[in-house]
């Protein structure tokens, strides 16, 4: 998953929460209530910064920072 904004991410199913790792000091979030077919489109965007930006920003999951 190269991309100069995210350096890992993982879905859970069961609590429908994405966890994003962002590169350097922009720290760790988590957003919930996020649909499966949600994190699929993540996952196969060509691009994960413009998706993150465009797209999945503009729907306003609610999200915690868990740590920097």
């Amino acid at each position: 998953m190269p991309s100069s904004v995210i350096a890992a991410m993982s879905y859970n199913d069961e609590a429908r929460t994405l966890t994003i790792v962002y590169r350097g000091k922009r720290g760790i979030y988590r957003y919930f209530e996020v649909p499966p077919e949600e994190f699929a489109a993540f996952r196969v965007a060509p691009s994960k910064g413009v998706y993150l930006n465009e797209i999945f920003k503009t729907r306003q999951y609610r999200y915690e920072r868990m740590r920097d």
